[in-house]
């Protein structure tokens, strides 16, 4: 058993004295783990960076075995934030969250492309936007997006300013006004485009972490990881 594909590096962890299990997020085959023989040595470790993009081929004797890796390097992402301790933050918890909420081996090319594409936006300054769009990306692709698109009491397309914690969909802010103790936030940058700033990005955050946590890791028994708190300590 064999295959080549394009992937992001997830997270890596000790094996033995030499070795490293390496969990990817590959284009075609999902979230796949393997072995990279040599994998704590100097040059494997500047490979094995979580956020970095390698094309990976992976070989086993059987399918469901762990498999070895032998990876080569396509772009280091992670080196080109070691000073930006925001844009470290935000690679760090958006391969957290991925490595987190994905079933192993099962296919999921939408949020490859969209953890992908963050990957490049870290670049520009309106990536702390397109980290938000991309936690909403990633619960799209798992089958929990959200509908910002229309009032859900309503029906109106227009002053969209809440999201009901229930339903996932868009309130109008005056239908909303009388229950908004009891909804969450929508930041404008969301509905209408553009960039968001300070209290849109916090406010997208808090809209995207409530439903990951509700509908993707809390029924996996697992925890928000550490790394998307630091991130939201940065950007608050």
């Amino acid at each position: 058993m064999e295959w080549d594909d394009d992937a992001v590096v997830l997270a890596v962890r000790r094996h033995g004295e030499t070795g490293a299990v390496a969990s990817l997020l590959t284009r075609v085959h999902g979230r796949h783990a393997g072995l990279v023989h040599g994998g704590q040595g100097k040059a494997n470790r500047a490979v094995l960076q979580p956020g970095n993009t390698v094309r990976a081929k992976w070989t086993a004797r059987l399918p469901e075995q762990l498999g070895n890796y032998r990876l080569e390097l396509l772009h280091a992402h992670a080196a080109a934030f070691l000073d930006d301790a925001a844009r470290l933050a935000a690679l760090g918890s958006a391969c957290a969250l991925v490595e987190a909420a994905l079933a192993e081996r099962q296919p999921h090319p939408a949020c490859h492309a969209a953890l992908v594409a963050l990957l490049h936006a870290l670049e520009a300054e309106s990536w702390p936007s397109v980290y938000v769009h991309f936690e909403l990306a990633l619960l799209r692709d798992l089958g929990f997006g959200l509908d910002l698109s229309v009032c859900a009491a309503t029906g109106q397309t227009g002053d969209l300013a809440w999201v009901s914690p229930k339903t996932g969909r868009a309130v109008s802010r005056a239908a909303g006004e009388p229950y908004r103790d009891k909804l969450l936030t929508l930041p404008a940058f969301l509905v209408e485009g553009g960039e968001g700033r300070g209290a849109d990005i916090r406010a997208g955050l808090e809209l995207t972490g409530f439903f990951l946590q509700r509908h993707v890791l809390d029924p996996r028994h697992v925890v928000m990881p550490a790394a998307r708190g630091r991130l939201v300590g940065r950007l608050g």
